[in-house]
């Protein structure tokens, strides 16, 4: 490295130079690619009180939807309620223009929930957190052709 520069790790690093860094990457990827179009993605299930009990928040772009995560309430899991906003924010992106889905999950948490929803394991990372895999997952949409 040049000795006019220095490498500074920083563990709280200033939101402008964060975001400086984000845009030109993105500069870079839209100039060989195009714009990403991203929308963020938030749907959630709320309790008579308004409070949120399930949550998924994600987003869309180059035509894919992205799942970051998808939460549900103890009490409240397998009745429907992850099908149901992973329906929606699927509904959703093929009406953004999107025609896949990614996303990733734990050995712990919903690995079996998504194949059953029509996902399938591209990769996996072994050890991640120890003892635990990480799967990455993705999935061809369903676009109504005629709709």
């Amino acid at each position: 490295m040049n000795e006019s520069y220095t490498l500074t790790l920083e563990e709280a690093p200033d939101a402008q130079d964060v975001h400086f860094v984000r845009e030109c990457l993105n500069a870079y990827n839209f100039a060989i690619v195009g714009e990403d179009d991203h929308k963020p993605l938030a749907i959630f299930v709320r309790d008579i009180d308004n409070a949120i009990v399930a949550g998924l928040l994600g987003g869309t772009y180059w035509g894919w939807l992205h799942v970051d995560i998808l939460w549900i309430k103890d009490g409240l899991r397998r009745q429907g309620y992850g099908k149901a906003l992973l329906a929606a924010a699927e509904q959703e992106a093929v009406q953004r223009g999107c025609r896949h889905a990614h996303l990733d999950t734990m050995s712990f948490q919903a690995l079996e929930f998504y194949k059953r929803q029509g996902y399938t394991v591209f990769g996996e990372l072994r050890d991640l957190p120890a003892g635990h895999t990480r799967y990455f997952m993705k999935k061809a949409l369903q676009v109504d052709l005629y709709g």
